[in-house]
């Protein structure tokens, strides 16, 4: 498993295969604690999912993750008696990356929901890197309000702070909170995150190793910061036809709130409302994905490979 064999020529690799039933099977036994309502309300416009889905990848996801949980907390313990460090032990952070549309933030739930029923019942938080974005007024003073969700568009100084600081077992640490119907970050709401057992951190761009403006590497990366990292993937013209039916959706829904900051798409046609989602796809969530976000697909410990149809075909784990 993991050895790919072209010929003569012998490819290795750092991750181990697991086909949908191989690791389905490693979650055998045990019981789903959500249903039908629930997983609707956790899901995002357009990602189509069900319990079978759930129960054949994310429950075993949850699973893995629930034993690196526990293996850290016996670790923590072991250490803290060696050096007779009283210090309290700190959050176990879960990066999930990947495009727009493929349906990372349906991950990110699902496994904040699965982790919370989990053994002992941990308090798992969830924050989005959404909220470190840099208002719509910074952005377009810079003139990089079209290349929002771009690495330059975070302040990423902040979301490194944010994380330093839970990780230090800081009590009470606030996440900016950002709003998808005004598509700004909202003025004085925070998020309060105090001292959870897990924390699952969902964003584009979470696994890249950055570049400061002056095209100087940073010392910290904000990975420094996470114990296990999962990566959602699928082929790009999936993922384009996703975000495609997607804004058609919206058009149909949340864009027909006239404080929508996309409101002025909703009086579109279907054709012209394709023609849009095409051209925001060419012009910005292609060329961020490509060129931003793919190539960080390697650093991630999980890789969730997508087919067609939104069920995910393959599991790649990075070995250990």
């Amino acid at each position: 498993m993991g050895n790919v064999t072209a010929g003569t020529r012998t490819q290795i690799s750092p991750y181990a295969v697991f086909d949908r039933a191989s690791w389905r099977a490693l979650a055998a036994g045990s019981e789903l604690p959500l249903d039908e309502a629930t997983l609707t309300s956790l899901t995002t416009l357009g990602d189509r999912i069900d319990l079978r889905e759930v129960a054949t990848v994310y429950l075993p996801l949850a699973n893995l993750l629930a034993m690196h949980v526990a293996a850290s907390r016996r670790l923590w313990a072991a250490q803290s008696e060696f050096l007779g460090d009283t210090t309290a032990k700190v959050p176990f952070v879960i990066a999930v990356a990947g495009s727009v549309a493929v349906g990372k933030s349906t991950t990110a739930r699902l496994l904040r929901t699965l982790l919370a029923a989990g053994p002992g019942a941990p308090r798992v938080d969830l924050v989005t890197t959404d909220g470190f974005l840099y208002t719509n007024a910074v952005l377009e003073s810079r003139g990089i309000l079209s290349r929002k969700g771009f690495p330059e568009s975070y302040d990423r100084r902040a979301l490194a702070r944010f994380l330093a600081a839970v990780k230090s077992g800081r009590a009470q640490v606030d996440a900016p909170v950002y709003s998808h119907l005004s598509y700004d970050i909202v003025p004085a709401a925070h998020q309060v995150v105090d001292r959870p057992d897990i924390l699952v951190l969902e964003g584009l761009n979470v696994l890249q190793p950055g570049v400061r403006a002056d095209g100087t590497v940073p010392e910290v990366f904000l990975s420094d910061f996470f114990d296990f990292s999962v990566y959602v993937d699928a082929a790009e013209a999936d993922i384009q036809q996703w975000y495609v039916d997607r804004f058609l959706a919206l058009r149909r829904t949340a864009f027909q709130d006239s404080g929508a900051y996309f409101h002025r798409f909703a009086r579109l046609s279907d054709e012209q409302a394709r023609e849009t989602a095409q051209a925001i796809w060419s012009e910005v969530n292609g060329p961020n994905l490509r060129d931003n976000i793919a190539p960080t697909r390697s650093r991630a410990r999980l890789v969730l490979q997508k087919a067609a149809d939104h069920t995910v075909r393959r599991v790649l784990l990075r070995k250990l």
